[in-house]
């Protein structure tokens, strides 16, 4: 990891900027004393259409009928938005 002071990085800061994207981390030192760490934020990567679809593959299958009882238990069923019970 690169030391540069905080006048450095005040008059350089594009460039270490640039750098950090790039995958270089830094220590800030303010009169030779280390004040700060400047790193590449950690980023995951995007998954393709493949892999999305072999994680939808492994989920749990989900009853619904099960999920609707323990939902109505739960929140009160009788008020259900679309249950118009005029036929």
């Amino acid at each position: 990891m690169k030391t540069i002071t905080q006048r450095e990085f005040r008059n350089n800061a594009a460039s270490v900027m640039d750098q950090v994207e790039a995958g270089e981390s830094f220590y800030v030192t303010r009169n030779g004393v280390e004040v700060a760490q400047v790193s590449p934020v950690a980023r995951r990567r995007r998954l393709s259409a493949e892999e999305l679809v072999e994680r939808h593959r492994r989920l749990p299958r989900v009853d619904s009928a099960q999920m609707r009882e323990e939902a109505d238990e739960f929140f009160g069923g009788e008020d259900r938005v679309g249950d118009d019970e005029r036929g």
